[in-house]
């Protein structure tokens, strides 16, 4: 059989790269195979819905990030690094201790609503610590109490003391401090006040 006896039909030639089947043919530019998406319209409602959910995290992070909490908006001498009741303490009981931490090196005396307290150093009044009298329970004078090594004074109402109780109201206190090298004459102060239930 010749060349020329085959039908043109069955004919396949070898050189001829294959088309494949998913392929349009030539003169067809593809448009039904492939359709272009459709953009979507703007859903102002949703962005604007957006635009406040961001807006009100900003005002949250910034709201945090600025709020004054404790002690921070409190504008204490930088000899006084803690108190207790804090300034302005609205919920404080009859018998609240009175506590301010001074930085190492300074004394101090307390004022209570106008009376000076009575000062008396932690360990003037302890009585005799020998080992026959261990597990005694000392008990604190009535007065104010200052305790030199963590320059730390205290009072608590009790019986006997200038003051037995507060009561209900409001109540200032007033602590005079110093550097211990420099004596009462150098003495600065810081008052404060608190309400008692």
């Amino acid at each position: 059989m010749s060349d020329t006896d085959l039908d043109p039909g069955d004919a396949t030639d070898s050189s001829a790269p294959a088309v494949p089947e998913n392929l349009p043919a030539d003169g067809d530019d593809g448009d039904e195979a492939v359709a272009e998406p459709k953009r979507r319209r703007f859903d102002w409602g949703l962005i604007a819905a957006c635009l406040v959910i961001a807006g009100g995290l900003v005002a949250i992070g910034w709201g945090v990030s600025s709020a004054i909490t404790g002690s921070d908006g409190i504008d204490r001498p930088d000899a006084i690094e803690d108190l207790s009741p804090v300034e302005n303490a609205q919920q404080a009981f009859q018998q609240e201790q009175i506590m301010v931490d001074l930085q190492f090196g300074y004394e101090a005396a307390l004022v209570v609503d106008g009376i000076e307290l009575p000062t008396e150093r932690l360990g003037a009044f302890s009585g005799d610590l020998s080992p026959d009298n261990a597990g005694v329970q000392v008990s604190a004078p009535p007065t104010a109490v200052f305790d030199r090594g963590n320059s730390i004074i205290t009072f608590r109402p009790s019986d006997d003391a200038l003051i037995e109780s507060y009561s209900e109201g409001r109540h200032s206190v007033q602590v005079i401090y110093w550097k211990i090298d420099e004596g009462r004459e150098t003495a600065r102060s810081y008052r404060w006040s608190f309400d008692v239930v």
